[in-house]
């Protein structure tokens, strides 16, 4: 265009800019802004929201808040920009206070906020603001709903993504693929499974491979593993070509199923039936596969064969488990390589940690900070957290009393026993039982048994393991009070059922 001596004017920049787009294309960005300024062009709004939206992108925020200050008259898109560049590189502070100065608002200004806060894990200020939002009276769209969902799901607040899902029905929002799939997301992380499947059904023939993945690593994640596998089937009959999620979630299926040989199978197909190169995360699902299977040599070998550096996940993945077996050998070796990558990962010392307090050797645990377990439950639209042995809620004396009536009716009409071997500290027996009695996951499943009608099923979202006594507590609790109990650790789901679970005691 140039070598054609033909001028450009402000329609060029706004096309152009966007082609740069991550921080490769800085370089090429700043010699377009220097040919901005030369033809006078740097006072346009629309020449001037694409510069920002240029450096945000390209991760230069000095330069877009240099070219926002500059600005003679700073309008609305100049203001979304600037505030979407910090929210999207994390400075949500920053975000914040532009967003509290600016002198209007609108869908767009609430979904870039909203949006930085889910992203960076802040998923109940996000909530937070989605309500300020309704209050301001700006509709959401579909961006900003597919936001608010996500966080639902991360917290499981289901009632809160009903409410979501009920506002989007009654503004007769379409439900295309992209809001239908978070739906689908978010039904799956709060543990209604059924939900998650009414709204894949309702995608009908909209539905496209980021849907059915979505949908089958939902399975995945709750031990659905020939269904997973029916639904690869039905897509690739449909003519639809998996991605390189679809194999995540399908070899998670095989994971958490223990299927070694159908793992080995789906990993070939998707090398050579559909070409995809694996990723970290597909090898990452072969090494636990193989590791908890107790098949410790194969996973070091599958890891040696690796075409890329093992990352975190798959020295997590292989001391994981170790972890499982005992092998406090292999654990150390996966340890040190773990830690060489991430020195402030404290779940890798925890779970070597585990191995030691299983084995008696108490001096290499001392000295190793774990993680607190947290259980965190909604209840009439209110996120209620607990911490093990915890002593800050309002009820905490009724909670601690319903608990103990609890455990008391499942010795007697259940013949539940302790299992003190559980308890990772070094403490006498009545320390131990103290320990373990006043779990997370226990104290919340007190508290649902005290505030929610009788036969109500009690979702629990635990950021750790849940660990074998408390899996035994909660197929009892499941039996005696006539419960349907869903508890999300940070591996899988558990959905107890009159006794049992559907892991079927494999997790």
């Amino acid at each position: 265009m140039r070598r054609h001596s033909v001028t450009p004017d402000f329609h060029t920049f706004p096309f152009l800019l966007p082609s740069f787009h991550n921080p490769a294309h800085l370089p090429l960005g700043r010699r377009t802004h220097a040919q901005i300024l030369l033809f006078g062009l740097h006072a346009d709004p629309f020449v001037r929201t694409s510069l920002l939206n240029m450096y945000s992108s390209c991760n230069d925020l000095a330069s877009a808040q240099r070219v926002f200050d500059e600005s003679i008259s700073k309008d609305l898109p100049a203001w979304n920009s600037v505030v979407n560049g910090y929210a999207k590189a994390g400075l949500l502070d920053v975000a914040r206070k532009l967003f509290d100065e600016m002198p209007e608002r609108n869908v767009i200004s609430w979904s870039c906020l909203i949006n930085g806060y889910v992203t960076c894990g802040r998923n109940r200020e996000a909530l937070g603001l989605f309500r300020e939002m309704q209050l301001s009276k700006i509709r959401p769209n579909e961006f900003t709903l597919s936001a608010v969902l996500s966080a639902c799901g991360r917290l499981g607040a289901l009632e809160e993504g009903r409410w979501v899902h009920a506002y989007v029905d009654k503004y007769n929002v379409e439900i295309d693929v992209v809001l239908g799939t978070s739906l689908i997301d978010m039904y799956a992380k709060c543990g209604s499974l059924e939900r998650a499947k009414l709204v894949f059904v309702s995608l009908g023939c909209k539905k496209d491979v980021k849907a059915y993945s979505a949908m089958m690593c939902c399975l995945a994640m709750h031990g659905l593993t020939e269904e997973c596998f029916q639904l690869f089937s039905e897509m690739t009959s449909n003519n639809i070509n998996p991605n390189s999620v679809t194999f995540v979630g399908v070899l998670g299926a095989c994971v958490h199923g223990g299927l070694v040989d159908e793992g080995r199978s789906y990993f070939a197909m998707m090398v050579e039936r559909f070409g995809i190169t694996p990723s970290i995360q597909h090898y990452g699902c072969m090494v636990d596969l193989y590791g908890r299977a107790g098949l410790i040599e194969e996973a070091e070998s599958f890891i040696a064969s690796m075409p890329m550096e093992p990352d975190e996940l798959i020295w997590g993945s292989l001391l994981s488990g170790s972890r499982m077996l005992g092998d406090a050998k292999t654990c150390e070796a996966a340890l040190k390589r773990l830690i060489e990558l991430d020195p402030m990962s404290s779940g890798a010392y925890v779970l070597l940690s585990n191995v030691y307090a299983k084995t008696g050797r108490w001096i290499e645990v001392k000295g190793i900070k774990k993680v607190p377990g947290c259980s965190s439950v909604e209840v009439d639209g209110v996120i209620h957290e607990f911490v093990v042995g915890d002593e800050s809620q309002e009820e905490s004396e009724s909670i601690y009393a319903m608990l103990d009536e609890v455990m008391q009716r499942l010795r007697e009409e259940a013949g539940y026993v302790l299992d003190t071997r559980e308890v990772l500290l070094d403490l006498d027996e009545e320390g131990k039982v103290k320990a373990l009695s006043y779990h997370s996951e226990k104290l919340a499943i007190a508290f649902c048994l005290m505030k929610t009608r009788s036969g109500t099923p009690v979702r629990i979202i635990k950021n750790l393991r849940i660990c074998g006594d408390c899996h035994l507590v909660m197929k009892l609790i499941s039996k005696l009070y006539g419960r349907e109990i869903v508890v999300r650790d940070c591996n899988r789901f558990h959905h107890f059922r009159n006794g049992s679970c559907s892991c079927r005691d494999y997790w």
